[in-house]
């Protein structure tokens, strides 16, 4: 029993020291200080001094946000607590994206449901203006009862998808295989809350239901620990020197690989890896990384 705790105990440990470098996303932080609304001001609502903001959406408009400056590589999460009850049609995202026509993009997409029936979320990458790297999985609580983290640590050698630090889905740097790695395009990060409903549930059988409108997404704890650079950078001035750089965010740790499989065995629904139907040959990208 007592090689047990120690197992457990060390196991622990190394998922806390591979976090210790990532001080606590403080949850109080104002939307202010790294945001800036993008579309239908009239639909976001201000509460407790702009530390935490509603998205509405209704049948004329949804709304959203983006960060006032470009990155390069860092830490990026939100708290988000998605919208409750008959939420079909609806998605709210999350979300990466570079300003060029062959862009980078890194996605969270939460898809609606019928009452009773739960969220999906949808990840997806665009390198170098591709994408169709769908995964898709069921949450392991309901994201509408309470705020959940969701977080992109994004490197030279990986981009990790967190949800309340559990990774979920892990993007190697595999530019030595021929796949385009999002490493020198600046991204802004945006939010926002649309309807989809062609699309988003059950690839578009379940229409929006606007007598239940307006839909409400709340956010809070903006924050931002990135690389500031102009949208035209090809480099960080510090690239190599912030805590993301530092070797032991270059890959999961055995921890974190452990937590990794147990989403990818009892939660995942779909994954574009897996789909041979859509693709012929396995993505190239499929091959090599550990957690397919």
């Amino acid at each position: 029993m007592y090689s047990s705790l120690l197992t457990c105990f060390i196991l622990l440990s190394i998922a806390y020291a591979s976090f210790a470098a990532n001080p606590r996303t403080p949850i109080d932080v104002p939307f202010g200080r790294n945001y800036v609304p993008t579309w239908a001001y009239d639909h976001i609502k201000y509460l407790n001094a702009g530390s935490e903001i509603q998205l509405y959406l209704d049948k004329y408009t949804g709304t959203g946000f983006q960060s006032k400056g470009s990155y390069l590589f860092g830490h990026f999460s939100m708290y988000i607590k998605m919208v409750s009850g008959d939420s079909a049609g609806t998605v709210t995202a999350f979300y990466l994206s570079s300003q060029t026509t062959e862009h980078d993009e890194i996605d969270f997409e939460f898809l609606g449901n019928r009452t009773g029936q739960p969220y999906i979320l949808q990840t997806n990458v665009f390198t170098g203006g591709k994408g169709d790297r769908e995964q898709r999985i069921y949450l392991w609580f309901d994201p509408t009862k309470e705020y959940h983290r969701y977080s992109v640590l994004w490197n030279m050698f990986q981009i990790v998808f967190f949800v309340d630090d559990v990774p979920i889905r892990v993007f190697k740097n595999n530019n030595d295989l021929g796949v385009k790695f999002p490493f020198n395009q600046p991204m802004k990060i945006y939010n926002s809350l649309w309807n989809a409903d062609d699309w988003a549930t059950r690839g578009g059988l379940e229409k929006t239901d606007w007598s239940k409108a307006p839909f409400i997404a709340t956010y809070k704890g903006f924050h931002i620990d990135g690389c500031e650079a102009s949208v035209n950078a090809k480099f960080c001035d510090t690239q190599g020197k912030r805590w993301w750089d530092q070797p032991e965010f270059h890959d999961l740790d055995n921890f974190q690989w452990q937590r990794l499989k147990w989403v990818r065995q009892k939660y995942t629904i779909y994954n574009y890896c897996n789909d041979h139907k859509r693709y012929s040959q396995t993505p190239q990208e499929c091959i090599r990384d550990k957690d397919i």
